[in-house]
């Protein structure tokens, strides 16, 4: 019965650092999409790097990446900057890669 209960606590852990991975892995992606739209919005410094940690506070309102495509499709839009959903959600997936690649360190 030790094998069993073992295998299921080794299940559960790794279970457990996959969640941390992609919610770090996500949130990397979106302070990298926050960087990406600062710079779209001409903010430099210290205000591309609060823009940044906009976006990442962003994907907490709702679950899923609706929110935080809203917020940097309304906010580049509000400012003249041509930008649309798919543009924004495309940008994502290209950082969600990068995000991955700077956590696992390669």
């Amino acid at each position: 019965m030790t094998t069993f209960n073992d295998r299921e606590k080794s299940f559960e852990a790794k279970f457990s650092r996959d969640q941390e991975h992609d919610f770090r892995a996500i949130a990397r992606r979106n302070k990298l999409l926050g960087l990406w739209a600062a710079e779209q919005l001409g903010l430099s410094g210290d205000e591309a790097a609060a823009y940044a940690l906009e976006v990442v506070d962003a994907d907490f309102q709702r679950p899923g990446d609706d929110d935080v495509v809203e917020k940097v499709v309304g906010d580049l839009t509000s400012k003249g900057v041509d930008a649309s959903e798919h543009l924004v959600r495309k940008r994502m997936e290209e950082l969600l890669a990068e995000a991955v690649n700077q956590i696992d360190g390669k």
